[in-house]
């Protein structure tokens, strides 16, 4: 079988048999892969704590009529001993991989962008110089940008009129001026919507002074922006409480 290789992130695993695994990647260059691991569960297995999720690994695969087969892994960065040692670390965590995987449009396309926001945003739940809600929060709304669903936070999502404005809507991008408002709109705080623009924007020194009362408030609307382009909820996003 032709040989390949990649550097990727383990997003999740799947038993598979006596011994084996399913593992589910994102790779740099061929998008999401799923490929076995063949007798990972096995005590003898060589990389089976490589193969963990929010792990970050170089691989050597093998191709397969269904399933690529890994045939090698070397650990790059062990993510996961960090992330998984907090409870609120972990939960944030998985809510990105979940996300990660859903806005990768289609298996084996390459996905350099999301490839890349996720090891650095994984790189920063494991520093824990951040809020995990924060990282986690920073994290989904740079990957809807990313995919296309960028939010608009300074001018009206509909219109254009340059704001600040006062009314979000997620089913119309963002923002909304008085004339484009929608009914079931939400009316956040000004502190909210400026931290909103920050964790888009990756302006860390405006996330972490953020007040509490805002952050809560917009935690919750960046799920509602996310469930909307994603046309339902994540499994992973009810435990993310950090």
């Amino acid at each position: 079988m032709p040989l390949y290789t990649d550097e990727a992130i383990v997003l999740r695993t799947r038993k598979l048999a006596e011994a084996d695994r399913i593992i589910t990647l994102l790779t740099r260059q061929h998008g999401v892969v799923r490929a076995v691991a063949k007798g990972v569960r096995r005590t003898s297995s060589k990389f089976g704590s490589r193969l963990e999720p929010f792990t970050h690994v170089d691989l050597q695969l093998a191709e397969g009529r269904n399933l690529d087969v890994i045939t090698q892994a070397v650990t790059k960065a062990p993510y996961g001993e960090a992330i998984s040692a907090d409870y609120d670390r972990y939960t944030a965590a998985s809510v990105m991989l979940e996300t990660a995987e859903r806005l990768v449009a289609e298996e084996r396309e390459p996905s350099v962008q999301q490839y890349s926001l996720l090891v650095g945003g994984l790189r920063a739940m494991a520093a824990g110089d951040h809020r995990s809600s924060d990282v986690m929060d920073s994290f989904v709304l740079r990957s809807l940008a990313v995919a296309g669903y960028a939010p608009s936070f300074d001018g009206c999502a509909r219109c254009g009129l340059e704001g600040p404005h006062r009314d979000f809507h997620p089913a119309s991008g963002g923002m909304l001026c008085s004339d484009c408002r929608m009914p079931g709109s939400a009316r956040p705080s000004p502190g909210t919507i400026m931290l909103m623009g920050a964790l888009l924007s990756g302006s860390w020194a405006d996330v972490d002074a953020a007040a509490d009362r805002d952050r809560r408030e917009a935690r919750g609307l960046v799920s509602a922006y996310l469930a909307w382009h994603l046309e339902r909820g994540l499994r992973s996003l009810p435990y993310a409480t950090g």
